[in-house]
């Protein structure tokens, strides 16, 4: 196994801080803008980008919630034991709101089209925009293509990347890890 860092420390911090200038840039106060971070990682990113988008505009009243995708992946029932779903949290209401859904990493496009199903039963958005921290672009399944990236990272399906925040595993990391199996 190798890994190799793609993103730690103040250039982590600094990509939180551009992505959330770049939310700024088009939805100005989030007067009719809405966050949605997409269970389980990207509540992680999503808490960190409304934590910063209040200090930059503390005025501001930033609408942030949890959506959880587990009975609208098209994977769901190919395992052998039972599914715990996470919980959703929105306490808003999306019809005709812009919303921006997060998500740590876009790999296959999968999770983000079960979290679009799944944010329809909430209402129907004005639009939907897609912010990921990590986009791997050379593995994708379905056309989905993100608004707001932090990295890009041209990966083989055999490399992981895992992004690491220090709320949950002590350090803010992105880490692409490779199998040198041969």
């Amino acid at each position: 196994m190798q890994n190799l860092t793609l993103l730690d420390g103040q250039k982590f911090q600094i990509t939180i801080q551009r992505l959330c200038h770049q939310l700024i840039e088009n939805h100005n106060d989030f007067s009719n803008s809405v966050i949605i971070g997409i269970q389980p990682r990207g509540i992680a990113l999503s808490k960190r980008i409304a934590e910063e988008l209040k200090k930059i505009i503390p005025k501001a009243e930033i609408n942030h919630g949890n959506l959880d995708i587990t009975f609208y992946r098209d994977d769901f029932r190919r395992g052998d034991s039972p599914l715990l779903p996470n919980s959703t949290q929105i306490d808003f209401i999306i019809e005709g709101k812009k919303v921006i859904l997060i998500d740590d990493v876009l790999w296959t496009g999968r999770t983000i089209r079960a979290a679009m199903d799944a944010m329809l039963a909430f209402g129907r958005p004005e639009k939907v925009e897609l912010l990921v921290l990590v986009d791997r672009r050379y593995s994708r399944q379905l056309p989905i293509e993100p608004d707001y990236i932090g990295i890009k990272v041209d990966s083989i399906s055999s490399q992981k990347v895992v992004v690491s925040w220090k709320e949950l595993d002590t350090e803010d990391k992105v880490i692409l890890i490779s199998d040198n199996k041969k």
